[in-house]
């Protein structure tokens, strides 16, 4: 960061970062509409039932997102501040990471999420134990956007 003295450097440089930090941006983070499974089904749609469960069908909750957003949250503002002065406050470019690094900790939620069990007929069927992935097209789905607005 460059050293800045006297009344109209440091004019010069808050009016750059106020023209850059002007720039909106959102990101969004997780299983965006586009994300389907090769039959059509929605990927968020069977996201939303493996974390609140549909006890109607037999499937228990495995709150893999809502416990992941409860725990890292609390974070993501001082990492997005930090990352907004190092990328020199552009928004766009802070929050392509932001995105990365939410949808690297969803995928390592999915990952370490092991309870509670299968049931035994799904782990006959999948032949393995590990729930909230069969094929992995739901981890493998997890993604994020930026937008400017």
């Amino acid at each position: 960061m460059a050293v800045i003295s006297g009344g109209r450097e440091l004019e010069k440089r808050l009016a750059e970062i106020a023209q850059k930090a002007n720039r909106k941006a959102t990101v969004r983070v997780g299983f965006l509409e586009n994300a389907t499974y090769p039959d059509g089904t929605s990927v968020a749609m069977v996201a939303a039932i493996q974390d609140f469960g549909a006890p109607s069908r037999g499937i228990p909750p495995r709150p893999f997102f809502r416990n992941m957003v409860a725990e890292k949250s609390p974070t993501w503002g001082d990492s997005t501040a930090k990352l907004l002065m190092a990328n020199d406050y552009d928004a766009v470019k802070t929050l392509e990471q932001v995105g990365a690094g939410i949808g690297g900790q969803l995928v390592q939620s999915i990952k370490d999420t092991n309870e509670p069990e299968l049931a035994e007929s799904t782990v006959a069927r999948k032949g393995f134990k590990k729930p909230l992935v069969d094929t992995g097209h739901m981890q493998n789905s997890v993604s994020w956007e930026v937008t400017e607005s």
